[in-house]
């Protein structure tokens, strides 16, 4: 029986640049349709209307891949690939620097700070990492490797040659990457570490939260106390067995110790406006190991950057800590130091009493 495989399709390449980092956006036009025109697919397409899409006509900003505009009455043909870049939005600078780490001709490993996004996506386009190393290393053609949650920081993998971008993610997706954590969580001596956390998370679509449910466990975390102190902090690290979203901050506050700065876990408290630093997620991607897939060297690298609220708790929990001028900001960030504190309450609640020191 003959093997049937399938041809991998090739796209053409853009006919447009780059701008500040960002890619234009691609459309190709379906297969199937009762649109007359281009410009009836784009306006059923594209949630900015039509008069926004009648302006990009206009103006000539839609172009086919010769580069040359598609008039708003060219005939609808299936198949057809259209590109051009969409308005950027306003956004405040993440004011922290994102650092490289190792360099060559095929990855840069970078050590990305909190509130900076991986990719381009939604209200975050230019100020993501891709985006700025793109800039900052004048490399165009630089892609993700992976991704890290906009409020974690730490080391980030990206590639520098689109043809060999698959066989850095495959590291990833077959777990042959070795990744350690760091946290800063209250510290509850009554809990058993190290310990091997494995459960089944479920994440859906339009849900902020994930959660975890019934099933077998998809999710596994390794997670060892490396300190604590007697203000009830502790720091931690966590080593992740598999990627599911939110997976390391889940299985913390399952433990009943959830993470400090946290947003999402053990409650929802609220958006963040854009411009308020403060309090940043205490979680860090503090180790990446692996064997690179191509040029066959052995790496360790390892994040320079510390936790504030261990370094500083005080500087880290001050109201005015990189603060933005706004009056949500102050109530959103109220409510996550009473969520830390609340957790810190509940791990005193397990501390054996200090005794006294004798007099001298």
């Amino acid at each position: 029986m003959a093997l049937v495989t399938r041809r991998r399709r090739t796209l053409p390449p853009s006919p447009l640049p780059q701008r500040d980092g960002v890619d234009p956006v691609r459309v190709r036009l379906p297969g199937t349709g009762q649109w007359a025109t281009v410009r009836d697919h784009l306006v059923a397409r594209l949630p900015a209307g039509s008069g926004v899409v009648d302006g990009m006509f206009d103006a000539g900003l839609i172009v086919g891949a010769d580069g040359r505009p598609v008039p708003a009455d060219a005939v609808y043909a299936p198949g057809l690939f259209l590109w051009f870049h969409r308005e950027l939005p306003a956004e405040v600078p993440v004011p922290f620097p994102l650092e490289v780490v190792y360099r060559d001709e095929h990855i840069v490993v970078a050590d990305k700070p909190h509130f900076l996004a991986t990719t381009p996506r939604g209200s975050h386009v230019t100020q993501t990492a891709l985006a700025r190393l793109r800039r900052e290393l004048g490399i165009p053609l630089l892609g993700a490797a992976h991704r890290l949650d906009r409020l974690t920081a730490g080391l980030m993998l990206f590639t520098v040659r689109p043809e060999e971008r698959g066989a850095y993610q495959t590291l990833f997706r077959d777990r042959l990457i070795h990744k350690e954590y760091e946290a800063v969580a209250p510290h509850d001596p009554a809990l058993a570490l190290p310990r091997t956390v494995r459960s089944r998370i479920v994440k859906e679509r339009g849900v902020l939260t994930a959660r975890e449910v019934e099933g077998e466990p998809n999710a596994l975390s390794r997670v060892e106390l490396l300190d604590h102190r007697a203000d009830g902090l502790a720091r931690y690290r966590l080593v992740p067995g598999t990627g599911q979203t939110h997976q390391l901050r889940v299985h913390m506050n399952a433990l009943g110790v959830p993470i400090l700065g946290d947003p999402l876990y053990p409650e929802v408290t609220g958006p963040v406006p854009a411009g308020d630093f403060r309090r940043p997620l205490q979680l860090l991607s503090r180790v990446m190991e692996f064997t690179d897939p191509v040029t066959g060297a052995r790496h360790r690298l390892r994040s320079g950057r510390t936790l504030a609220a261990w370094t500083s708790y005080g500087a880290w929990a001050a109201e005015g800590h990189a603060a933005g001028d706004c009056a949500s900001a102050d109530r959103a960030a109220e409510a996550r130091t009473t969520a830390d504190r609340a957790a810190m309450d509940r791990a005193a609640a397990h501390r054996p009493p200090v005794p006294r020191a004798s007099g001298q």
